[in-house]
């Protein structure tokens, strides 16, 4: 397995993130739909939902609704990895 160097961002000894995306089923206003995300955006996104103690498809359910309403709507999947990025820097200063 890949390690990170102390070049990287990477903590040294963490392994890299890099795998391919992984396809789940989630279910958004009693629809299932599938999603295709890296393991590292499903683990980030179980963390969201347990830290605001949500059903992870709600967190999916609300960033879908979000995403429509944009002006030029991304794909669930992009919504969902820029609403995980957005999320981590916190709110605009």
């Amino acid at each position: 397995m890949l390690r990170a160097t102390p070049n990287n961002s990477y903590p040294p000894f963490m392994p890299v993130p890099y795998h391919p995306p992984i396809k789940r089923s989630v279910e958004i206003a009693g629809h299932k739909t599938s999603i295709s995300l890296e393991p590292l955006f499903w683990d980030m996104l179980r963390s969201a939902a347990d830290d605001e103690r949500v059903p992870l498809n709600a967190i999916v359910a609300r960033i879908d609704m979000e995403r429509i309403a944009a002006e030029t709507p991304p794909g669930l999947a992009g919504a969902i990895r820029l609403w995980l990025v957005a999320r981590m820097q916190g709110p605009p200063a």
